[in-house]
């Protein structure tokens, strides 16, 4: 099962599962035990997560810019005329699968009542078919 939870929200190592961060930064002040793994790739871009903030943009609109930034092709793509790295979607699927055979915990550094929060779309990006 893939959950969503803030990193700072207490660590219950039984419910949890595999506890991943998938934020750009890791924040100030986050020791290394509050995850298992840290998988900077899968947070939005900074740009993006800037526009956002600043208010230029709706959650909507930002959510929809999120998921084109996972599945675009990255800079790899360009340079390899047959391997494709195809953005982050090799990821999501491990992590589909992963969460298929373990609990997986998707966190953010964004508190845990934050309604607008990356880690939200990614999960139902994840359940569903896209990936």
């Amino acid at each position: 099962m893939i959950r969503t939870k803030s990193v700072w929200s207490p660590v219950d190592r039984g419910e949890d599962g595999l506890r991943i961060l998938t934020s750009r930064f890791r924040g100030r002040g986050l020791q290394v035990e509050r995850y298992d793994a840290w998988l900077p790739a899968l947070g939005p871009s900074e740009e993006l997560l800037r526009r956002f903030q600043s208010g230029g943009m709706t959650w909507a609109a930002y959510s929809r810019a999120y998921v084109k930034e996972l599945l675009e092709d990255g800079p790899v793509d360009a340079r390899c005329a047959t391997i494709k790295n195809h953005g982050q979607k090799s990821l999501l699927r491990l992590l589909k699968q992963l969460g298929k055979a373990q609990d997986v915990t998707l966190m953010c550094v964004c508190p845990e009542d934050t309604s607008h929060c990356h880690r939200y779309t990614l999960q139902k990006l994840i359940a569903g078919p896209r990936v």
